[in-house]
């Protein structure tokens, strides 16, 4: 048994080596890309002793991205070189309810970004939206411990679920009984799913909400400006505002496809389907924090000017 714990614990292809290589770029990438953020918002709040509501859910998107780059790489790391180790009971257990709640923060957060930001510009005079709008930023923090609550909620009930897989050492070990495991995570799939789904439509259908809103808004908004020659700064800022969010939708239908694909093909590590569905997953944290630097001018030429000290920098050499 030993000897064939041995075999299977180094047995990597290079299909294995490929996954890390990509992945590991990608979580480098991200984990550059989200520092940048959490430093500049970070010493932003040092030197004026607070940050504004977007800045706030900017700096917690972009922690909470950190920590998702980190495990997921982490867990890629184990899931190749040392696989048996990753199926040893609690380890399952505990590693998804960790991989919930990081993934499931890192999405609502981002749908409260876009809700904040279709609050925030809309230009309608229902009074609810009168309220939203006179109250948004006072309800910024709630709405990011609502996204931790929901996110815990989640990974415990993720974990509650998991904790039916009953798999010793022996078990994990042994490449005989690998079947038996998967049969006996397979039994738990359809909660899982509906748990899952249930996460990823509700924050999917709030990103839609939110740019539908925003785009009726703009088209209304336009159509009263027709009359005018000079072009309003409230119209310029409704076409910048949706760019970014129409650009985080089309993202964000990606991630949602992959999503639910990583849940058809989880168990199906030899299949390359599903590598081309986790670079599409892993792509979409990286450059939807890429639109955020963009799309925010202090956040632009602080990496501007940082890019430009790094080129004075390696010139020099």
């Amino acid at each position: 048994m030993e000897a064939c714990y041995s075999q299977a614990k180094f047995n990597v292809t290079s299909y294995d080596v490929i996954g890390l290589v990509t992945i590991s770029l990608q979580a480098f990438a991200g984990l550059w890309i989200n520092a940048f953020i959490v430093s500049v918002l970070v010493i932003a709040l040092v030197r004026r002793k607070c940050l504004n509501s977007n800045e706030k859910i900017l700096l917690f998107l972009g922690c909470s991205r950190f920590c998702y780059f980190c495990f997921v790489w982490v867990r890629s790391a184990i899931l190749i070189f040392n696989p048996w180790l990753y199926y040893t009971r609690p380890v399952p257990r505990f590693s998804s309810a960790i991989h919930s709640f990081i993934n499931f923060s890192n999405l609502w957060t981002s749908a409260c970004l876009s809700v904040f930001y279709c609050i925030k510009i809309v230009n309608f005079q229902h009074s609810f939206f009168t309220f939203l709008k006179a109250k948004i930023d006072r309800i910024v923090t709630q709405m990011l411990m609502g996204s931790v609550l929901l996110s815990l909620i989640i990974s415990v009930v993720s974990y509650k679920i998991n904790s039916d897989i009953h798999c010793d050492k022996t078990n994990a070990t042994t490449l005989g009984n690998f079947w038996r495991l998967r049969v006996k995570m397979d039994e738990n799939y359809v909660p899982i799913l509906s748990i899952y789904g249930f996460g990823f439509a509700t924050t999917f259908l709030a990103v839609s909400f939110s740019a539908l809103l925003l785009l009726f808004s703009l088209w209304r908004h336009k159509r009263r400006m027709q009359a005018n020659s000079v072009r309003n700064i409230s119209v310029d800022a409704h076409i910048k505002a949706m760019k970014s969010i129409l650009s985080f939708f089309f993202l964000y239908s990606i991630n949602f496809i992959c999503s639910f694909l990583t849940l058809v093909y989880r168990s199906r590590t030899d299949n390359p389907m599903s590598l081309l569905i986790l670079v599409f997953q892993y792509v979409f944290p990286s450059l939807h924090s890429l639109l955020l630097i963009f799309s925010n001018p202090k956040l632009e030429k602080t990496l501007l000017r940082t890019l430009l000290w790094v080129k004075s920098k390696v010139c020099r050499r």
